[in-house]
């Protein structure tokens, strides 16, 4: 009988990390060793466990986020094969998570392939991402009404930074950033920059990792 993969669950959602060892188990092809709450320790596991593919959520509400513990066990590890899984849309994890390695990205709530469809051909070898982000709605704005530029000062102002904060974060002016979030604030119709930060994060639209 051929040897299950073996696989940890890195997921702070308790609903997740169970509906990902029901459908693993079930499957018969894998074998769930950990499910974790937190990515903090996830690299550890690997040194008295043997691992062949992490499920990794990204943001977590411990602080702790999927895409740096993926670079720290695939710069440990790098043959262990990781499936990124998420269900927010920030635009720029597909990208950091292709630049440090991650065979895999799977968006949980609007993927047409299955989790253990996007496992299995991992583990063939491929390399499974989608071609964009889920389009989501802010306001009266689809995600792809927003170019890169507003995109990255409204992952800025979403984590409470002044104009000129967010002017210093990004080597643009002032006057700069406040044209931006006006050009947002007129394509999703909302009434304040404040209202504008508080839904795109809600909606994971624009969120900043620490």
């Amino acid at each position: 009988m051929d040897r299950k993969t073996r696989v940890m669950i890195v997921d702070d959602q308790r609903i997740s990390r169970r509906f990902f060892e029901l459908t693993l188990t079930g499957s018969g092809r894998y074998e769930v060793v950990c499910a974790l709450p937190s990515a903090f320790t996830a690299d550890l596991w690997l040194l008295k466990e043997q691992i062949d593919l992490v499920l990794m959520d990204v943001l977590m509400n411990d602080g702790s986020n999927g895409l740096d513990a993926a670079e720290a066990i695939k710069r440990e590890y790098p043959a262990v094969r990781i499936v990124v899984v998420t269900s927010m849309p920030e635009y720029s994890w597909i990208e950091r998570a292709r630049k440090i390695g991650v065979d895999s990205f799977w968006y949980k709530e609007t993927d047409d392939v299955s989790v253990l469809d996007v496992m299995d051909r991992t583990m063939a070898g491929e390399s499974i991402y989608p071609e964009a982000a889920p389009q989501v709605r802010l306001g009266l704005a689809e995600r792809g009404d927003f170019t890169n530029r507003e995109l990255e000062v409204l992952r800025e102002i979403t984590t409470g930074k002044s104009n000129l904060q967010v002017a210093q974060t990004l080597g643009i002016t002032e006057n700069t950033v406040k044209a931006h979030v006006r050009s947002l604030l007129q394509k999703t119709g909302l009434s304040s920059r404040t209202e504008l930060a508080i839904r795109a994060r809600v909606l994971g639209l624009a969120l900043k990792l620490d």
